[in-house]
């Protein structure tokens, strides 16, 4: 089973090229974050096409995130729990055939520093760390995948020293995503490659792109169910190099069949 997950920054303005992505890397599951769109105005008839079935929790101008599956699923939730007041469309989970749960994350960004945007990130993170934790307990593979605004090290960031106050590399971002991952998962990438400068994320501002100075923020946990299933896992950089990109790109995993 190959599990992506990509932040496409408006699934409308990027629907070309994600169509063209579904048909050339044929993933069973694509988990999406920043949608920027509701469930009404989701280019639903133009996935199905393709042969998924498509799970949205959206929001219009921000946020919203989805999961695409070629396989039957089952939505669990739509939100993340421990805040029933947070509006913010950043959250959705599904059991896929044969019993595979994931969830589309995205993470807040959490910037400026010292703002209520930070506290928010920190508080939404400890959430994620409480549902993450409850999970496990369902001793079930599973793949939390998305956009986590986090750089989890120097090693996933170009010119670390530039990011050293920004949200995605703070010392208490980075605590707080290890409090997440040392409940026993494991981050796919890292479990296969331990290359450093290898990103999922380039601004569009300043030649990043064509310099390769980015960030690796899209990451896919695997409770140790699923970790065991782990063939291989990588960064498809391919659509990033199109025309009028999202500034993310895809990053996927594959897992054997259970059993």
């Amino acid at each position: 089973m190959k599990i992506a997950s990509w932040n496409v920054n408006s699934i409308k303005s990027r629907l070309p090229i994600v169509v063209d992505w579904l048909r050339t890397a044929k993933p069973d599951v694509l988990l999406l974050q920043e949608l920027k769109t509701t469930e009404d105005q989701f280019p639903r008839l133009e996935i199905e096409a393709e042969g998924y079935q498509c799970a949205v929790a959206g929001q219009k101008t921000y946020n919203g995130v989805a999961i695409l599956s070629k396989r039957p699923m089952q939505i669990t939730r739509t939100a993340l729990p421990g805040d029933p007041d947070d509006a913010q469309a950043r959250y959705i989970e599904a059991t896929i055939d044969p019993g595979v749960r994931v969830a589309a994350i995205y993470l807040p960004n959490g910037n400026p520093v010292g703002t209520d945007k930070y506290a928010y990130k920190l508080a939404w993170m400890e959430r994620l760390r409480r549902h993450a934790k409850e999970t496990l307990k369902e001793e079930i593979p599973f793949v939390f995948g998305g956009d986590y605004n986090i750089a989890p090290q120097d090693a996933d960031v170009h010119a670390p020293e530039k990011w050293q106050d920004d949200a995605l590399c703070r010392p208490e971002s980075r605590a707080a995503y290890r409090r997440i991952v040392h409940l026993g998962l494991t981050e796919a990438f890292r479990a296969v490659n331990g290359e450093a400068g290898r990103y999922s994320w380039w601004d569009y501002q300043g030649g990043s792109w064509s310099r390769d100075q980015g960030l690796r923020i899209d990451l896919l946990l695997l409770s140790p169910q699923a970790a065991d299933l782990l063939e291989d896992a990588g960064i498809d950089k391919t659509p990033r190099g199109r025309e009028k990109p999202s500034d993310h790109t895809p990053v996927w995993c594959r897992l054997a069949e259970a059993g």
